[in-house]
């Protein structure tokens, strides 16, 4: 028996539910960290979908979220050409939609507004929420982040350098890495015209989160 959930159940029970989508370097979980804060909200990061127990997932009906447990080494997975990237992104993201959407049920069941850096693509966005509760961020250009990925300061982005210089040709996986940001099939997301609010940062030497931040409240309408 294949279980379905109409998306109008859904939509009701994430209507305290908003969610931030859009092109990595964006701002996004900045944003997200910030509204949580100022109004209150209860904050799923990036990759929140990890909460689910690893040991739980189906090498089968998961295959890209398990795909860590499978692969050879770190230099396996770096050096994936661009289409075998974007493959592997385009199913975890499907496969992150079931767990992102029951995680979010069961949180949103408390009562607060929650705030979510979302996997889940527009078009399955456009089902179970609504324009007030939907915001897509861009960069301009959109492929900013191959070339300033690792300026981020953090835990992953250092790993993931770390794990570059461990490659047998670091400076080759590098490259290849930065590729996957300048590859864009037709199938891809057409992030410019999803129907939803978006916001663009275009400015990436001065600090504009306060200016992001009081467009994005406004558009939830949390003031």
């Amino acid at each position: 028996m294949k279980i379905q959930i109409s998306d109008n159940i859904i939509k009701h029970y994430l209507s305290n539910v908003y969610f931030i989508n859009g092109h990595s370097y964006a701002g996004k979980s900045t944003m997200v960290k910030m509204l949580a804060e100022r109004y209150d909200m209860v904050p799923c990061g990036e990759n929140y979908h990890d909460v689910f127990p690893r040991e739980k997932l189906s090498r089968w009906k998961q295959p890209g979220l398990s795909y860590f447990d499978t692969m050879s080494g770190w230099e396996e997975w770096l050096n994936m050409t661009p289409e075998e990237h974007w493959n592997w992104v385009h199913h975890v993201s499907q496969e992150c939609v079931e767990i992102e959407i029951m995680e979010l049920v069961k949180l949103s069941a408390k009562g607060k507004n929650i705030i979510v850096d979302t996997n889940i693509p527009p078009d399955v966005l456009r089902e179970i929420s609504d324009y007030g509760h939907v915001a897509i961020m861009l960069c301009d250009p959109p492929d900013i982040c191959a070339t300033r990925f690792f300026e981020r300061d953090d835990p992953d982005k250092k790993f993931m350098m770390d794990q570059i210089k461990l490659c047998r040709d670091p400076e080759a996986t590098l490259k290849n890495f930065n590729s996957w940001a300048l590859y864009h099939p037709q199938m891809d997301t057409d992030w410019q015209h999803t129907g939803f609010f978006t916001y663009t940062r275009s400015d990436f030497e001065n600090d504009t989160k306060k200016e992001t931040l009081a467009a994005l409240a406004k558009h939830f309408n949390l003031e």
